[in-house]
């Protein structure tokens, strides 16, 4: 619907993994990367792993197979509710590269209309780059919640700016696992809706005070139980909106039957 907002995060949400993880394990750096992992920040780490990848013989092209290979579930689900009309947008930790390949090679890309993540680039080595989308040697971002390089709730609080400059009103739906998630799950309102993925970081940091969090709470396991859940929402969400204009009689159609579909280009920040 034109009145909701699905807002994802990437790793272990729309995919069932960490990608940065799952890249470094692949290619066979995991020693390299556990021994600095305690003394680098995340993103200078994954910088580092991708120089050493790059002087093992490892290419962009041998990092976007191994990317094409990660496990995803939600792929229906995406696009059903892309074809409903709902604003899909994504807040990730991960990277420009690592997503715009998955979402590339899943043909889901044209599904998201904006992408909020680290950039990267390749450099004239044919080396892949890794930034943080916030400079976070230069400045502090102010959020004792989230990761220095990424306040993913300034993100979302300048999303619903954005929405009510342009006067739409809107429900918000937040799907997330980390604790880099919990930050923008408090910006949420009463009528919006968090998913938490079950024992993980944000689903414990929710379950530790919940009176805090102003929105409905909704866990999901797994991605096909993600996608299930995602779908009876909105469509429970779509129907409440229906009921002030429509009468008994029209509200039993199924709203997925007769909704539009956004073909606008995603925007991709990355600061």
């Amino acid at each position: 619907m034109a009145g909701i907002v699905v807002v994802f995060d990437f790793d272990k949400t729309i995919i069932d993994l960490d990608s940065d993880n799952w890249v470094v394990d692949e290619l066979g750096a995991t020693d390299l990367f556990d021994t600095l992992l305690p003394i680098m920040p995340w993103n200078s780490l994954m910088d580092r792993m991708m120089t050493e990848l790059h002087s093992q013989g490892k290419t962009i092209d041998h990092i976007a197979e191994v990317l094409k290979r990660v496990p995803v579930h939600v792929v229906p689900a995406i696009r059903a509710a892309h074809a409903l009309g709902c604003d899909l947008r994504i807040v990730s930790d991960a990277n420009t590269f690592f997503i715009d390949t998955i979402l590339d090679h899943l043909g889901i890309r044209e599904c998201f209309s904006e992408i909020n993540t680290n950039p990267c680039l390749v450099d004239e080595e044919g080396r892949l780059r890794n930034f943080a989308i916030h400079n976070f040697y230069k400045s502090s971002d102010g959020c004792n919640l989230c990761p220095p390089n990424m306040c993913k709730g300034i993100i979302m609080e300048r999303i619903q700016a954005s929405l009510i400059s342009e006067g739409k009103k809107k429900k918000f739906v937040y799907l997330g696992d980390g604790s880099g998630d919990y930050c923008p799950s408090l910006k949420l309102g009463e009528g919006d809706f968090v998913m938490p993925r079950k024992n993980l970081p944000l689903w414990d940091l929710i379950r530790q005070n919940p009176l805090v969090t102003k929105s409905e709470i909704q866990e999901w396991s797994d991605g096909e139980e993600l996608a299930r859940m995602l779908l009876n929402l909105i469509n429970t969400i779509s129907m409440a909106e229906n009921a002030q204009f429509l009468s008994p009689q029209n509200m039993i159609v199924p709203v997925y039957e007769a909704l539009p579909s956004s073909t606008s280009k995603p925007t991709v920040l990355v600061n």
